[in-house]
Parts: structure tokens; C-alpha cells; sequence
């Protein structure tokens, strides 16, 4: 059986969680039962489940969105999304995507983008409540795989919770199983 290299041994995650990273957790695609069942012999539980998603490039179901999106600041961008101000601050932003789409001066929506080896992966997709059920999601995630597939991309992929599977699935993204997030044992002392 081959258990992820990140859960050898508790020192390795000791040691990735001093790293300053404040949550450990292990993902597995639902049919992967042996290493379910290493998971859980470990003490791992089940946290959340995710929609693994994903579509060739020249599938793409939907035309560009006819609608004004554009580039965004990472600092905007953190703003809308609630995340933490250092959140990827160590990364080279130029390396992301970021679309983002406008009500009345504000970012409403946003959604990420990063390529790797001619995969799109897209993140984060969001729209701010009182923005919701205009289709910027969607728009925002169709314009997110034209422009991947202008710069030499030939698929997407991302996990979606259930609330966004349709939305996903109107772009072109076709339903490649569950992804099951373990979390860590409580450490010893801890319930």
C-alpha cells in the first residue's frame, strides 16, 4: 500500500504543521478504498467532500461571456474571498490567473486560475451574496477556460461543492468522482 509520503510517520506532519501551516489534512479520490481504509486505521477522519471536475478544452459548452470581467489586485482579491492577507504570500501571483467582475466600483466575483503541464486548474470561483444569481459565476468560469485554452491549455479541472456542480457542468466540466478530505488525529491529550 502506498501511503502518502505527507503521512509516513506523525514527525513528518509535525513537522509540515510547524511549517506554520494551521491545517493538515489528506485528500483521496472516493474509489481509492485501500488508502481510505490507511486513512482511517490512522485516525483520520472524514471532514468534507468535494466534486471532482473536469473537461477538454475543446469542449468547452458555453460562448466567451459577453460580460465586463477583468484582472483584479491580489490584495482586492483576498478582500472579497475573506482569506487571510498572507494567503499564498509566498508565491509568485504572476503565475495566477484572476479574473474578477464589478458592481458599482466592488469586486463582487472572482475566480483563479493556474496552469500546469497543460491543465487549468480553477479555484476559488466566488460571488459575493448580495451579487448572487446574476450568472458571474458561470461567466466567470467560461471566460476563465476560453482564455486558458488561448494560452495552449487542453483541459480544466477543479472540485466543486455540491451548490456549484450545476454551474460547473453548464461550462462543460463532467463529474470525475468524489474527493474525500481526511483530518488529522486530535493530538494525544486533545478531543
Amino acid at each position: 500500500m502506498n501511503a502518502p509520503k505527507l503521512l509516513e510517520s506523525s514527525e513528518q506532519a509535525e513537522l509540515y504543521l510547524r511549517g506554520r501551516a494551521t491545517l493538515l489534512a489528506a485528500w483521496v479520490h472516493e474509489s481509492d478504498g485501500p488508502m481510505v481504509a490507511e486513512l482511517e486505521r490512522r485516525g483520520y477522519t472524514l471532514d468534507t467532500t468535494t466534486r471532482a471536475m473536469g473537461m477538454a478544452l475543446d469542449e468547452i459548452a458555453v460562448p466567451r461571456p459577453q460580460i465586463d470581467l477583468g484582472p483584479a489586485g491580489w490584495a482586492e482579491y483576498l478582500k472579497m474571498d475573506s482569506l487571510p492577507p498572507d494567503f499564498l504570500s509566498a508565491a509568485d501571483h504572476t503565475a495566477f490567473h484572476l479574473l474578477a467582475a464589478w458592481a458599482d466600483g466592488e469586486m463582487v466575483a472572482a475566480a483563479l486560475a493556474y496552469d500546469c503541464g497543460g491543465d487549468c486548474g480553477i479555484y476559488n470561483v466566488g460571488t459575493l451574496e448580495h451579487a448572487r444569481r446574476r450568472g458571474l459565476g458561470t461567466a466567470l468560469t467560461a471566460a476563465q477556460v476560453h482564455d486558458a485554452c488561448g494560452r495552449g491549455c487542453r483541459t480544466a479541472s477543479l472540485q466543486s461543492t455540491p451548490i456549484a456542480e450545476r454551474v460547473y457542468a453548464a461550462v462543460g466540466f463532467r463529474d470525475l468522482g468524489r474527493i474525500l478530505e481526511y483530518g488529522p488525529p486530535a493530538p494525544e491529550g486533545n478531543p
